[in-house]
């Protein structure tokens, strides 16, 4: 079966389209990277769209109208997916959506809203859509997040070790897939850690003004920024003393609480501070709290995937706080998902395919013991593409490992375990 999978996450800068074909090889789920574009979100809609996020207010024909433009930005990426990666013989599409507001309150998750109409993307494709992925494993007592830990348990599955699977998109994620570490019970666990970028972002954006061509700072780009600066330790502190990075997981958050404002107030008292101090003490803010989450469980190898992966400085601070140069024995060796045949930034976009097809085999795309749901649940609802909605029928094996194999014509298959 080939999947489109569809992803914007918490930067919202872009959507990402991967495409894969994907077979069922006795228990073993074998994923073949068709390829990945990335389409941005044009600017007045990056504009209205941060302009509707927390902490702002807006009324429900914002949101609607946020709703269809959003879910014909996705259709667009789907059909171009479609043609130029699957030749136009996609089965189905998996869209995540944008998400625009996670309702977490005393560490427990309310609900959680992705906008995006479905109906445009099935309209303009003609494939079914599995979508609104989330709301079910809310519905069922969890996170609703992180939702990639069922494929992160099933790739690394076997790995020598304690694997973590790490992506740093706006915010955070780690799954720990444990060799007997402690704390664990055997079990994997997922969580949120807190923000990768979104602070980082939110500094830029606001302190960086213009680069030399005129352009306004979306992001430190390669880490340019951070390496310039000198880490504000009082900043610092103000910032670990969040308490959120103490609570127990499973947990998550969003911008709904690491936001431009929320950065404003832990910057008062700190004086007239340089945006590169800034971006330097939050770039290590990162790293320091990814580490400190990893840390007790003994993790051996940490995958780490996502926009933060392009930040040299972030990723070396992430080493130094781990112990984790290359090589080093007893130490948490530091990689990206590229090494193990994912592409670090589309590997989320891979992952909602792979939710997609097993939604559409009917067949659970929850680990309880990461989100913390009572039980596994079937995710999203399905949008028919046309007349005579034909699903295939569930196998009679369940996966219970993800292997990658190689695209067509580039060489051998690259496996995770």
């Amino acid at each position: 079966m080939r999947v489109v999978g569809l992803m914007s996450g918490t930067s919202y800068d872009a959507i990402d389209a991967a495409a894969a074909d994907l077979s069922l090889d006795g228990d073993t789920l074998v994923l073949t990277p068709l390829g990945m574009i990335s389409t941005a979100y044009d600017d007045e809609l990056r504009a209205d769209l941060a302009g509707a996020l927390p902490p702002a207010g807006v009324d429900l024909a914002t949101v609607c109208r946020l709703d269809t433009r959003i879910g014909r930005a996705f259709a667009a990426a789907a059909v171009r997916a479609d043609e130029e990666l699957c030749g136009g013989r996609a089965d189905l599409v998996a869209s995540h959506g944008q998400t625009v507001f996670h309702w977490a309150e005393d560490g427990r998750v309310h609900g959680t809203l992705q906008i995006g109409e479905p109906a445009w993307i099935a309209e303009a494709t003609g494939r079914p859509v599995v979508s609104g992925f989330r709301t079910r494993d809310v519905a069922a007592g969890g996170q609703g997040a992180p939702l990639v830990s069922i494929v992160d348990v099933l790739w690394l599955r076997g790995r020598p070790g304690v694997p973590v699977a790490l992506n740093l998109g706006g915010i955070g994620n780690v799954t720990v897939v444990p060799g007997g570490a402690k704390g664990t019970g055997g079990e994997p666990l997922a969580f949120d850690t807190g923000p990768a970028n979104a602070l980082i972002d939110a500094a830029v954006r606001a302190l960086a003004g213009r680069d030399a061509s005129g352009r306004a700072y979306a992001m430190d780009a390669g880490g340019a920024l951070a390496a310039r600066g000198t880490v504000h330790r009082p900043l610092l502190r103000r910032l670990l003393d969040d308490p959120y990075y103490a609570r127990n997981a499973p947990k998550t958050t969003g911008k709904e609480r690491f936001h431009l404002p929320y950065l404003r107030a832990a910057l008062e008292g700190c004086g007239s501070l340089p945006v590169e101090d800034v971006v330097a003490t939050l770039t290590r803010l990162t790293a320091r709290t990814v580490a400190d989450a990893i840390r007790p469980f003994g993790a051996t190898e940490v995958i780490a995937s996502g926009g933060g992966t392009r930040n040299p400085v972030l990723m070396g601070l992430l080493r130094e706080e781990l112990g984790g140069e290359p090589g080093g024995a007893g130490r948490c060796v530091v990689r990206s998902s590229d090494e193990l045949g994912l592409p670090a930034g589309a590997k989320e976009a891979y992952a909602f395919a792979v939710l997609g097809w097993l939604t559409a085999h009917g067949l659970p795309g929850t680990v309880p013991s990461c989100t913390g749901a009572r039980h596994a649940s079937v995710l999203g609802s399905i949008t028919p593409g046309g007349p005579g909605l034909r699903l295939p029928r569930p196998p009679a094996t369940a996966p219970g490992r993800l292997t990658v194999a190689s695209a067509p014509g580039t060489g051998r298959p690259k496996h995770a375990g």
